[in-house]
């Protein structure tokens, strides 16, 4: 649990998409028609069938959607897009859109200090875990992005309010999505304390502990991290467009730290601009992986290819290394295709 980050939970339902739908199987079956001018020819979307089985090929229950061009203008590749899962620190982008709204309005200021001490204090921190003091809250924001902190999560979400940053999870029609009030709280719920129980600091760490019959699954009623694929290629084609900023300079901050993921090294083929940002948990009966956001591509740089992989399995926590490795392996060999595809 002292991974960097929160994940996904799944079951199925194959989706039914208005544009043309591609699945492992359709890309097998499909050449007979299409020409010798297709830019998606032979070759390429047999290397497509073969990623996207190494993808299907790992442990436990998977998910993607992936939409190429502009709402799926030119593709849409999906395996069971719809399920309800458990995304983890995915989720965070959210908190950063809605605080750079505020930034926007003037109610928040990325140069306002904020404290970083045991109020926030949790596991998952690798910026601010062991730090006490102030910092900025660009700082902050970096911090939850680039490096999934979950105190950095928690100081932001803390300023800019749960409560609004569901309601423009709310505006942006995502009606899959649940967020936590903080990832102390739920993870104090999922180590069995009663639902809205903050253990506070060090009570998450004693009960990692002392606890281990007591945890509960991540994925509930009460308190959770949870959504699906299409949800989130939604919040990505919409917030990368500038949908929900006024200023072309809050977009232009909201891509950049986007940008700072370091997952994204793991999972975009070499330069290729990306926004992302992904999830993580090795837990008891339920260990996910989720990466999801929008890299852009094209001859002319302008094509976007938004997508979300989600990844839950029963294994132990020592499997986890490998399978990470092998998820962020398949989803690379996936958009390096695309890529080539298109250029």
């Amino acid at each position: 649990m002292q991974r960097r980050t929160f994940v996904t939970l799944a079951a199925a339902s194959t989706a039914t998409l208005a544009a043309p739908v591609i699945t492992s199987a359709a890309l097998a079956q499909d050449d007979t028609n299409r020409d010798s001018t297709d830019q998606w020819g032979r070759e390429a979307r047999g290397g497509l069938d073969a990623a996207l089985r190494r993808f299907l090929a790992l442990p436990g229950t998977k998910s993607y959607l992936i939409h190429v061009g502009q709402g799926g203008a030119l593709r849409r590749i999906a395996h069971q897009p719809d399920l309800f899962l458990f995304t983890a620190s995915a989720y965070k982008t959210f908190v950063l859109g809605q605080y750079l709204r505020d930034v926007e309005a003037g109610l928040l200021s990325e140069d306002e200090q904020l404290a970083i001490d045991d109020s926030a204090r949790t596991i998952g921190s690798s910026v601010f875990g062991d730090l006490a003091g102030e910092t900025k809250a660009r700082s902050v924001l970096e911090g939850m992005i680039a490096h999934s902190d979950n105190m950095a999560t928690d100081i932001a979400t803390e300023n800019v309010g749960a409560d609004r940053v569901r309601a423009l999870i709310a505006e942006a029609s995502l009606s899959s999505i649940r967020i936590p009030d903080s990832t102390r709280r739920f993870l104090s719920y999922i180590l069995g304390a009663p639902a809205g129980t903050d253990l506070g600091w060090p009570g998450i760490a004693n009960a990692l502990r002392d606890r281990p019959g007591s945890r509960r699954s991540p994925l509930n009623d009460a308190i959770t991290l949870a959504g699906n694929a299409r949800d989130f290629v939604s919040w990505y084609e919409q917030a990368l467009r500038g949908t929900f900023f006024a200023n072309r300079a809050t977009l232009t901050e909201f891509k950049r730290i986007q940008a700072m993921s370091v997952q994204i090294a793991q999972a975009v083929p070499p330069d290729t601009p990306a926004y992302a940002k992904g999830g993580e948990l090795p837990w008891p009966g339920l260990s996910t992986k989720s990466f999801a956001g929008q890299i852009v591509v094209g001859g002319d740089g302008r094509t976007p290819v938004t997508f979300c992989f989600i990844v839950n399995w029963n294994g132990p926590e020592s499997d986890f290394p490998a399978v990470e490795a092998e998820f962020f392996g398949a989803i690379k060999g996936i958009l390096r295709i695309i890529k080539r595809g298109l250029q």
